[in-house]
């Protein structure tokens, strides 16, 4: 009995598995980003993929560890910690969170929406959310202070819930099924509030700025706009089929006898079949733009590009990472 031949060090899992610069390669990573079974791994799970990831980073490899195991390891790992800081997140903050907290949230933010205090506490939750999830994935080198922390949740929440009382209060006199797509319109609005707001310091300062082999050229404020325009696209496009859908399947099942009969299943069906589109829209939508993006030096700031062209003047793109 020959032992496996041992993996070589050279693996570089710092970087996804697939090929990030297509679709199919960024949309199979975030499909194992994504994964909500990665919710339940036990804490003794997390520590040994933990060691193995660490141990393999620092030039050991364990006998008999196939390249399977290591790549499993390491989405266990990326899954639980931060990827700057090296804590362990927070559970709901979790990519891997994301869709059975949205299903549940945007489900009862669809099926209760006639009534004002509803509408108020599920953007209230919706937007709490979202401020742990921001704060759990943050860029590293760009920490927030709890009062930027605090301006942003409170300006996202105002926002989104001014926003559903405004259309709630126009679709009075509109067909029913206007009425809900009210909350889409508030996530839609707040998200283009909220993210902005948590991430406001990249704005001001810029965010890090490499070549194409990760060498820091400087912080661009340039970058940070394109990066944050790209992560509100994707998380609008991310909501847009679990509370677009639904809404039309709800309004012709309300129609029928059958949810005449059985109001209580309401909820249970639409929180379904948001999770259904979820489970599809989280990583297809995360995948829309590479991670690592990129952008034209001569679309950079004068004054970056001038630092840039002295220290190398035949470089035409530089590389930023957008953040989720």
């Amino acid at each position: 009995q020959k032992m496996p031949p041992s993996l070589p060090a050279t693996i570089n899992i710092r970087e996804p598995r697939w090929d990030q610069s297509t679709f199919q390669g960024r949309a199979k990573h975030f499909f194992m980003v994504t994964d909500p079974r990665n919710l339940l791994l036990s804490g003794a799970t997390l520590e040994e993929a933990r060691r193995v990831v660490e141990n393999y980073r620092a030039g050991t490899v364990p006998p008999g560890l196939t390249e399977d195991q290591l790549w499993r390891a390491k989405y266990i790992y990326d899954s639980a910690f931060h990827p700057d800081t090296g804590e362990k997140m927070l559970l709901i903050g979790r990519m891997s969170a994301q869709v059975p907290m949205n299903m549940t949230i945007t489900g009862c933010m669809l099926t209760f929406y006639r009534t004002t205090p509803a509408v108020l506490f599920w953007q209230w939750v919706n937007q709490s959310f979202n401020a742990i999830v921001n704060y759990t994935n943050r860029s590293g080198d760009a920490p927030l202070t709890p009062s930027q922390l605090g301006t942003a949740y409170v300006s996202a929440t105002t926002g989104a819930v001014v926003t559903a009382l405004g259309l709630k209060s126009l679709t009075k006199h509109l067909p029913a099924i206007i009425g809900r797509y009210v909350p889409f319109a508030a996530v839609a609005a707040a998200n283009c509030i909220n993210i902005p707001l948590m991430r406001q310091r990249e704005l001001k300062l810029g965010i890090p700025i490499t070549d194409e082999n990760g060498n820091r050229l400087g912080e661009s404020t340039a970058a940070a706009q394109k990066a944050i325009f790209q992560v509100v696209v994707s998380r609008i496009g991310m909501a847009a089929p679990a509370m677009a859908i639904p809404p039309v399947i709800m309004n012709a099942l309300e129609k029928r006898a059958f949810l005449k009969r059985y109001p209580y299943l309401n909820a249970p069906l639409q929180v379904g079949l948001v999770g259904l589109c979820l489970v599809f829209a989280t990583p297809l939508c995360c995948a829309l733009f590479p991670q690592k993006s990129s952008m034209p030096v001569s679309r950079l700031e004068p004054e970056v590009q001038a630092g840039i062209r002295e220290k190398d003047p035949q470089l035409e793109t530089v590389y930023f990472n957008k953040g989720l």
